[in-house]
């Protein structure tokens, strides 16, 4: 008889492997990190401009893994995920909390054991702030 417990973990069984690509993973990290309260946006601002232009190209779709890198192998996988934080909100909590959610999201949905989330808090978003006031701003105080 075959054996249909996991011989090598949940994704390797007595029938068959199962491998999950790098971008299933970072679009389920993605979506998991932007559900969690205090989280403004994902990415540096290089990967929000491309994104700014990406959702102007009538039909184009939103890049859930914008903002994420991922390192998948056979049974772990390690992510990096670069974040806008919303003003006001603790900075160490929302670490915690996007590490969390992304952890849960990952491992329930891939059974992949998640060993590191990496969190770079690239900006604060100000609600009345204007995109251009910062640099607005910079510039008043050096003239």
């Amino acid at each position: 008889m075959v054996p249909t417990e996991p011989a090598g973990g949940p994704l390797t069984t007595g029938h068959g492997r199962t491998s999950i690509a790098d971008t299933v993973v970072s679009k389920i990290a993605g979506i998991a990190a932007r559900e969690v309260h205090g989280v403004h946006e994902l990415g540096g601002s290089a990967s929000r401009a491309v994104g700014a232009l990406r959702e102007r190209i009538p039909g184009a779709s939103v890049n859930h893994s914008q903002g994420v890198s991922v390192e998948v192998g056979e049974k772990q996988a390690a992510v990096g995920i670069d974040i806008v934080a919303e003003y006001g909100v603790s900075i160490a909590d929302l670490a915690t909390g996007i590490r969390r959610n992304v952890i849960a999201a990952l491992e329930r949905m891939t059974g992949l054991e998640v060993v590191e989330v990496d969190i770079t808090v690239h900006d604060v978003f100000i609600a009345d702030e204007q995109p251009g006031d910062v640099a607005a701003s910079r510039l008043s105080r050096v003239e």
